[in-house]
């Protein structure tokens, strides 16, 4: 998980608290992420609220501007530090 090509500042990542492993899994993942950088932060502080879309990949964009290209502006909120 932790060098998966999608990983990257707003990453969602979906843990099933059911499954076998994910508790075990956790602890390593959390150190994990944080030493590459990465803050962790509730659903509600990470998705962009006004003027955005969210594209079949899970990825905001401003309203108006090609899904492809755009970024979110440099005042959004995000989850990795600089």
């Amino acid at each position: 998980m932790l060098e998966h090509k999608h990983l990257g500042n707003g990453s969602i990542i979906l843990c099933h608290n059911g499954a076998k492993y994910t508790a075990e899994a956790l602890e390593q993942l959390i150190t994990g992420l944080k030493e590459k950088g990465y803050t962790l932060v509730t659903m509600s502080e990470l998705i962009y609220k006004d003027n955005y879309e969210m594209d079949v990949e899970g990825r905001q964009h401003q309203n108006g501007k090609d899904s492809q290209s755009a970024e979110p502006d440099s005042s959004a909120n995000t989850s990795q530090a600089g």
